[in-house]
């Protein structure tokens, strides 16, 4: 697939939250109506009238700070780089936002994406006890492990 042909737009507060694409990298509607409306949503299509194919949320936190809340390719599409791609747009909008850090969660034992976001150019700087425990009604399972802590990765950007 052509990255450079992806037309990557931000959502405006009168366009349609691409839940089903979000539900894909987090847990509940309620999960992610907490942040989506404080905070930037953006797709990707293939062409402009296309249905997203991709998405992620940008929350500006404090003045050098924003923290990548969900990020999602939809399942037909992933394993082509769109992911990693997407991660390098991420980059470019926080350094222009005038940022120097950028944030991302995910559970500390979800050693895919871990990995996929030490590739793009995370490293792990901590972790968040208890937060699906605090942070949602029902337990949550991966592979039949229940959530408990969040794994927080951070990058340094230029």
């Amino acid at each position: 697939m052509n990255m450079n042909a992806l037309i990557i737009e931000k959502l405006g507060p009168g366009d349609d939250m691409p839940f089903g694409l979000l539900l894909l990298a987090d847990e509940t509607t309620e999960a992610i109506e907490k942040y989506i409306y404080t905070s930037d949503v953006y797709v990707a299509r293939q062409d402009k009238a296309g249905k997203p194919i991709a998405v992620f949320v940008l929350q500006q936190q404090g003045h050098a700070e924003m923290e990548l809340k969900n990020i999602a390719v939809s399942i037909s599409f992933q394993e082509m780089g769109i992911g990693s791609y997407l991660v390098g747009k991420i980059k470019e909008i926080a350094a222009q936002a005038g940022c120097t850090t950028l944030w991302v969660g995910t559970p500390d034992i979800a050693t895919k994406e871990i990995g996929f976001y030490k590739r793009n150019g995370f490293a792990e700087a901590g972790t968040r006890k208890d937060f699906y425990i605090e942070n949602y009604p029902d337990p949550l399972y991966d592979n039949g492990v229940q959530l408990r802590d969040m794994a927080m990765l951070r990058m340094v950007l230029p």
